[in-house]
């Protein structure tokens, strides 16, 4: 017994050297999760103390949930967390169908050349700054010398629009904006995920007569769906969340538009402008993890249920 023992501890040192440089590889990127993703938790207290900087995070009083209130007690409570909620389901439907279909589309591209090239196209936008994107809007929308005001609707026999003065047409600008922005980083991932599919199943189905239809309904659909449950069930964790730049920058923090283009984020910081109080911030950012966690948790026990192999944990 006592030598099966030493003989065990003997395997288990061997296997630790073996497998040591990659202990030594995973230590940076191990220790750059913890000080990022973790370490920064400490900080979830500053949402119920009323932060006083002379006392410190630890000193200041303790006030409950008192910062949660200028979420919940505000008139415009209900339009924010609307504006955000259908805005990010709006995303996360469109940017799910059309970045599937271009990725089939994209891998039918037999030339090697023409195919990076639509890559490179589709891909280009996502790597663009929001900041930049806001001045392509502008120079688009813009009410004196806009593309859309001096060109598009003269030739259409339409009069000038004040798009910045016009709310209901900003739905639609930002939808437009932000599929034409993120759908290259999906677009790839799916791409990829296409790629992989043995040619071998395309192959059989062709010598049985199936249509290219068919052929995406039987095969690729169902072999990406993981990736398709993955990626969406991280979109549904972050659907509380939403991109500042888009809808904080883009609109050029146009009053006129504030109740179509106002969103939880651009909220709390126009009122972190106006109070300065960064435990309303945190507890507005503590809303919405455990909100976007709640979902995701959620959502992968509907998964789960309807198909067990699909589910992300």
């Amino acid at each position: 017994m006592k030598g099966h023992a030493l003989q065990s501890a003997s395997s288990r040192k061997k296997q630790f050297k073996r497998y040591l440089p990659l202990f030594l590889m995973m230590l940076p990127g191990l220790a750059y999760l913890i000080l990022n993703n973790y370490a920064p938790m400490f900080g979830l207290i500053i949402a119920f103390k009323n932060i006083n900087f002379a006392q410190g995070i630890l000193g200041s009083d303790w006030i409950g949930f008192k910062n949660f209130e200028y979420l919940f007690k505000t008139t415009d409570a209900y339009i924010i967390t609307r504006n955000t909620l259908l805005y990010n389901g709006g995303f996360i439907i469109l940017n799910l169908v059309l970045s599937v279909g271009i990725a089939i589309l994209l891998n039918e591209i037999r030339s090697k050349l023409m195919a990076r090239f639509y890559q490179s196209v589709v891909l280009l936008p996502y790597l663009i700054s929001m900041v930049i994107v806001s001045y392509l809007v502008y120079a688009v929308l813009s009410i004196e010398t806009g593309f859309m005001n001096n060109t598009v609707l003269p030739l259409l026999g339409l009069d000038e629009i004040s798009w910045y003065s016009e709310a209901k047409y900003w739905p639609y600008i930002l939808t437009i904006v932000n599929v034409w922005k993120s759908i290259g980083f999906l677009c790839v991932v799916y791409l990829a995920a296409i790629i992989g599919i043995d040619q071998e199943y395309y192959e059989a189905a062709t010598l049985d007569g199936a249509t290219k239809w068919q052929q995406i309904k039987a095969i690729t659909l169902p072999l990406i769906a993981p990736v398709i449950t993955m990626m969406t069930l991280l979109a549904i964790g972050r659907i509380f969340y939403s991109d500042f730049g888009l809808f904080y920058q883009v609109p050029m923090d146009a009053g006129a538009l504030s109740d179509t283009t106002n969103v939880i984020d651009t909220y709390v910081y126009r009122g972190l402008m106006q109070l300065g109080d960064i435990g309303m911030s945190s507890a507005a950012g503590l809303y919405q993890s455990l909100v976007g966690f709640i979902l995701v948790l959620l959502a992968n026990f509907i998964v789960r249920k309807i198909n067990r192999d699909n589910a992300l944990f």
